[in-house]
């Protein structure tokens, strides 16, 4: 079962990581769905079959997340570009209407598979926490 909380909690990680990684220091982008993908498996209390279904949720939800957001500012900017130059702003529109659509897309689809693996390596350290508490009498 699917602890959409945790999920939630590390879509909004993923996103706010991968935008802030992206923009510091662009190697380090991947980061933010492996940590998205970590958080929400290790913090939930869905099962470990599930690990990697809910990191690929976290990373599917925040790749939506940042191409809303890059939408949402392009579209202001193409709108100003619209009221300076009424023919160039059409073409500038239309453009950033398909590179919105192709960076949701490809963060959706990166963030998905990355999210999945950084959901695995967090149900390992959460069971492997598990076993270290555990005394035995």
């Amino acid at each position: 079962m699917t602890d959409w909380k945790a999920v939630g909690i590390g879509a909004v990680l993923n996103a706010v990581l991968t935008i802030v990684f992206t923009l510091a220091f662009f190697p380090l982008f991947f980061l933010g769905p492996i940590l998205g993908g970590f958080v929400a498996t290790y913090i939930g209390q869905g099962e470990t079959r599930d690990a990697a279904l809910d990191g690929a949720l976290t990373g599917i939800i925040g790749g939506l997340i940042i191409g809303f957001l890059f939408l949402a500012g392009f579209g202001a900017l193409s709108a100003i570009i619209g009221l300076i130059f009424a023919q160039i702003g059409l073409v500038a529109g239309a453009i950033t209407l398909i590179a919105g659509v192709f960076i949701t897309l490809l963060s959706m689809f990166v963030g998905g598979v990355l999210g999945g693996i950084g959901g695995l390596i967090g149900v390992e350290v959460r069971e492997k926490g598990r076993e270290n508490i555990e005394i035995e009498p």
